[in-house]
């Protein structure tokens, strides 16, 4: 049996529940007796996530409050990301964070993830963009924490703890986020003779200037990615001021084309497991020596991707951060987690989802 009987009336379709209201999902979640995916546009899977039986999240669409004045916007989770984005360019304004936007991205697994892009080194996370969650628990039960203004009020920051939780804690169904306008201007300065290894003291320069940098990247044949966005006068100066700063490193090229879409989106489907390593910039030279050559870095070499042959763990020098597999058949991560860490972890999801319920994340 995969439901009790008297949950016949929900809406349910071979192995796919499709919730269309919030009360409709927490009925659900009661009367479920195997392990749920909780999955909106399955864009963003991990090894070894999406295993239970779908808990498709798309029927919960929608915005229901958007004040451009205010940057504010409250939208249900299962809403496109390309809706939302489209929504915010028409009144000129976008998610800061930048997350990657994927066909069939759905809002609530952006936040779901925290998926963060270029622009995170600037205006910060997903989750730092985030308000308000709704969201129902391993019980069935919904649950309301924060709204238009940040607060806590439960003993929880149940907002920051549902950001990037990947499912395992509740199934979002409503977000209060903050929005951000989008600068009238930009420029991306590149360093195309650096290497990555070489291009870290050149990204962690300009990061530490006084000159605002909303971008700081690395691609194979690019090199060195910097941008400078904000009102043209400045955008200028600043290009200026960041092009003799960075002399010393090479020559400073002005980028006709835009490279933060492939920044922002990743590496595509290649050969091998793709690998996503958080570190502390300082730390990401050691960390290349010792690895094959990157697909890309991000946030000052902050975050390397590469591929390794499928299977393959890599040989890395202590380090703090993590290396962990995103793509491939088997999930790891490195290192493992530290006992204390460990025990938190056990220790909400015995609080949020005591019958261990949710299998996996969007």
């Amino acid at each position: 049996m995969i439901f009790r009987r008297n949950a016949s009336a929900l809406r349910a379709w071979g192995y796919i529940m499709r919730p269309e209201s919030e009360a409709e999902l927490a009925a659900l979640i009661r009367q479920a007796e195997r392990p749920l995916s909780i999955t909106g546009g399955a864009t963003r899977h991990q090894p070894g996530e999406g295993q239970g039986l779908r808990l498709d999240m798309t029927g919960l669409q929608g915005v229901t409050l958007f004040e451009p004045a205010a940057l504010t916007l409250v939208v249900r989770a299962g809403t496109s990301l390309a809706s939302v984005e489209k929504m915010l360019a028409d009144e000129g304004q976008m998610l800061g964070f930048e997350p990657a936007c994927h066909p069939g991205s759905t809002i609530g697994g952006v936040f779901a993830t925290n998926s963060s892009g270029p622009r995170r080194i600037q205006l910060g996370a997903a989750r730092d963009a985030l308000l308000g969650v709704r969201f129902v628990d391993g019980n069935g039960e919904i649950i309301s924490n924060g709204g238009r203004v940040m607060k806590n009020v439960t003993g929880y920051d149940l907002v920051k703890l549902m950001a990037g939780s990947r499912g395992r804690l509740g199934a979002l169904t409503e977000l209060s986020l903050r929005t951000a306008p989008v600068p009238p201007a930009s420029c991306t300065l590149t360093l195309p003779a650096l290497d990555a290894i070489g291009a870290i003291a050149a990204l962690t320069t300009a990061l530490g200037s006084p000159l605002d940098v909303s971008g700081a990247g690395w691609l194979p044949g690019a090199g060195a990615l910097l941008r400078i966005e904000g009102l043209s006068g400045s955008v200028q100066t600043r290009a200026a001021e960041l092009t003799r700063l960075l002399s010393g490193f090479g020559e400073v090229h002005v980028l006709d084309s835009d490279p933060w879409q492939q920044l922002r989106n990743g590496p595509q489907n290649g050969e091998g497991d793709l690998w996503r390593i958080v570190c502390r910039p300082s730390e990401a030279p050691a960390l290349l020596a010792a690895l094959p050559a990157p697909e890309m870095m991000d946030w000052g070499g902050g975050l390397i991707l590469l591929r390794l042959p499928a299977g393959e763990l890599p040989e890395l020098p202590k380090f703090w951060g993590h290396a962990r597999r995103v793509s491939g058949a088997a999930p790891a991560v490195l290192p493992a987690p530290d006992p204390v860490t460990a025990r938190l972890e056990a220790g909400l999801r015995q609080r949020f989802d005591p019958r261990g319920i949710f299998a996996g994340a969007e």
